[in-house]
């Protein structure tokens, strides 16, 4: 776990072309995991890629992860310590939204990137960050006063101000408390005392590193844009790469003791049996000597895991599988292939070959496909090398879900 940053937060102005206000080197070696920063228009020429009400279309979608975080105040006390808090969870029917109160709710909705083509153009200035570590945009719509209490994150994120104006506050004290509520099911701090405070106006950025207190309240109807990082725990690495090893085992790799001398005491667990339990699981060790988890299966383990951790839906495949006929139309009648936003890829080098990851299954290919795979939404499938591997590997991702054709629509004649 993180601990909030010991150093104060730094707030600049954004410069041309820089929207942290520096080079990303030097926000990664100052800043990142390190200490907050407030950048004034970073975006000056900010507009709100979605409207409000396209948003609350999107959470009365049946795919979409969205929840409404309700604030109901105690009566004379203003503190939101004294508050009591609602969950719902969606997806919500439009009729929802007419029973909300004037003031004091705000709506999120997670991955809205995946659904709207202009929120993940905002990615792209985050470019600068390793895309497999990039978890979503989640945006959300509060009506004044709306909130989803004072918490810690366990994870950097940037906070991208839309609609109307936001104050944020956030504590600096590596000290601070970090006790949950135990009155409610949403994870909000048993006490928050800010050390620092802003008002942020459409286009501003707020960086936060993981494990600083922060609490934002919307001051009249706003959006916020919310780029989150993944940061699995160490438990769920752990869990997954024990699963891994486990699914690898074969049935007779079991504990076992032909070395056994009698028993000395009834139940007792001896040396002998401990060294037994440790030869029995190699994979407590990491090691390329044969006696533990190599570097091959580390990095084979890695690249399936990120890319499938986190993922809310799964591609799912055409009707058809894609024939040879078919495919060699597509190239030659200038197709282009499109990725499933919901498909995740990353790439990793060996030797001459790469190990391309799309969902958690792993692909060998040429690194010139894996980069084009990884990097493009969209691309000319004349543009993929030509090589029979790599044309294997796309109607496998075809096949799978993962690329959908797009056919270049004919021209139309001239009248």
């Amino acid at each position: 776990m993180h601990e909030a940053s010991t150093s104060g937060p730094i707030e600049v102005r954004a410069r041309r072309g820089q929207p942290l206000g520096m080079p990303p080197a030097r926000f990664l070696a100052g800043f990142w995991q390190k200490r907050p920063l407030l950048v004034r228009a970073a975006f000056p020429d900010w507009k709100d890629p979605l409207e409000p009400d396209d948003l609350a279309g999107l959470a009365c979608e049946e795919l979409a992860l969205a929840r409404i975080v309700i604030e109901h105040r105690a009566a004379g006390r203003g503190s939101a310590a004294a508050s009591r808090w609602e969950l719902r969870s969606g997806p919500f029917a439009e009729a929802d939204f007419a029973t909300l109160p004037e003031t004091h709710w705000t709506l999120l909705v997670q991955d809205v990137d995946k659904w709207d083509a202009d929120v993940a153009a905002l990615l792209g200035h985050f470019a600068f960050l390793p895309s497999w570590r990039i978890d979503d945009v989640m945006v959300s719509y509060a009506e004044d006063g709306g909130s989803v209490g004072a918490h810690v994150d366990q994870y950097d994120v940037f906070l991208v101000q839309g609609l109307g104006h936001r104050r944020w506050s956030i504590s600096a004290d590596p000290e601070a408390p970090l006790a949950f509520r135990d009155d409610t099911e949403l994870k909000l701090l048993r006490e928050f005392a800010p050390t620092h405070e802003w008002v942020l106006e459409p286009g501003d950025l707020l960086y936060l590193p993981p494990g600083v207190p922060h609490h934002g309240v919307a001051l009249g109807p706003c959006m916020t844009f919310s780029v989150g990082m993944r940061a699995p725990a160490g438990a769920e690495l752990l869990a997954d790469l024990a699963d891994q090893l486990a699914a690898e085992l074969p049935e007779d790799a079991r504990y076992g003791d032909p070395d056994l001398a009698p028993a000395r005491q009834p139940g007792e667990i001896d040396a002998a049996a401990l060294a037994r339990v440790r030869a029995s699981l190699p994979w407590l060790r990491f090691a390329d000597d044969g006696s533990g988890i190599d570097e091959a299966f580390l990095r084979r383990w890695f690249g399936g895991f990120i890319t499938r951790y986190r993922s809310a839906h799964q591609a799912q495949p055409p009707a058809r599988p894609l024939g040879d006929a078919a495919f060699a139309s597509a190239l030659a009648g200038g197709a282009r292939l499109r990725r499933n936003p919901w498909s995740r890829v990353a790439w990793l080098r060996e030797g001459r070959e790469a190990l391309l990851f799309v969902a958690g299954d792993m692909h060998r290919a040429s690194p010139e496909l894996a980069r084009l795979v990884a990097a493009a939404d969209e691309f000319e499938l004349a543009d993929a090398p030509a090589g029979a591997g790599d044309a294997a590997v796309l109607r496998a991702l075809i096949d799978a879900g993962h690329l959908a054709l797009v056919r270049r629509k004919p021209a139309r004649p001239a009248p």
